[in-house]
C-alpha cells in the first residue's frame, strides 16, 4: 500500500484556509433587566422616557408602547385613556411609516425620580419575569420590516378604538397592545399573533357597543319626535 507523505500531508494541511469561527453574538437584554439598570444608575436623579428610549437601543417602539397601554389593560380612572391613548396614537403610527422613534420635547423630558422610578420597577418587574418564562424569539418573519410596518398598522387602529369614549372600550385593546409589545420586544411572533387575535375580539366588541349606542339612540330619537 502506498502511504502518502507525512511532509506533504502537514504543508497541505497548513495551506488550508482556517476556519472561520462565528462570532457569538451577546444575548439581548431584557426589559426587566434594563429597567433595573435604570433604576440602580446612581448617577441618575430623575428617569426620563428619553432615558428609556436610550436604553432600548433600537427596541424603543416595544417598550414605550408597552408602558402607555399598560395602565389601559388594567381597571383606572377614567379620562386615563385619553390622556395615554395620544402618545400611542403618535408611536404606532411612526411604526406604521417605518420611521424611527421621536416623540416631542413635552413628552420625552417627562420623568420622575429616581427612587419612584425604583419602586414602579419593583412592582412592574414581576409581571414581565413572569411574562418572560413564556417568550423565545419564534415566528422570524414578523421581524421583517414590512411586517413590523403591519403591526404598527394593527396597533394605530387599536390606539383609535382605545382612545374613543366607548364604556369598558378601553381595556381590550390595551390587553392587546400589551401582548403586541411583548412580542415586539422579545423577537416572539406567537405572542404578536396573540395580541392580534385579542385585537380582533376588542373591535368586535368595541363595534358591537358602539352600534347598540346608535341604534339606542336613534329609537329615542324616533320616538321622542
Amino acid at each position: 500500500m502506498r502511504h502518502d507523505d507525512p511532509i506533504r500531508q502537514e504543508a497541505a494541511t497548513a495551506a488550508r484556509p482556517p476556519r472561520r469561527r462565528r462570532a457569538r453574538q451577546a444575548p439581548r437584554k431584557k426589559l426587566a433587566q434594563i429597567l433595573e439598570e435604570l433604576a440602580d444608575d446612581a448617577s441618575r436623579a430623575r428617569v426620563s422616557l428619553a432615558d428609556l428610549v436610550g436604553a432600548m437601543d433600537g427596541r424603543a417602539f416595544g417598550a414605550l408602547l408597552l408602558v402607555f397601554a399598560f395602565p389601559n389593560a388594567i381597571p383606572a380612572i377614567p379620562g386615563t385613556s385619553s390622556i395615554l391613548g395620544l402618545p400611542l396614537l403618535f408611536l404606532s403610527a411612526q411604526m406604521m411609516l417605518g420611521r424611527p422613534v421621536w416623540l416631542p420635547r413635552m413628552i420625552s423630558l417627562r420623568s420622575m425620580s429616581r427612587d419612584d422610578f425604583s419602586n414602579l420597577v419593583e412592582r412592574v418587574n414581576p409581571w414581565l419575569d413572569w411574562a418572560d418564562r413564556f417568550t423565545a424569539p419564534r415566528l422570524a418573519f414578523f421581524g421583517d420590516p414590512f411586517v413590523q410596518r403591519a403591526i404598527g398598522a394593527a396597533c394605530l387602529i387599536l390606539s383609535i378604538v382605545l382612545v374613543l369614549p366607548v364604556p369598558f372600550g378601553n381595556m381590550l385593546p390595551g390587553i392587546a397592545i400589551c401582548l403586541i409589545a411583548l412580542g415586539v420586544l422579545e423577537r416572539d411572533g406567537l405572542w404578536i399573533c396573540g395580541g392580534l387575535a385579542v385585537g380582533v375580539a376588542a373591535l368586535l366588541i368595541a363595534w358591537g357597543v358602539i352600534y347598540a349606542i346608535a341604534k339606542a339612540a336613534w329609537f329615542l330619537l324616533v320616538n321622542a319626535f
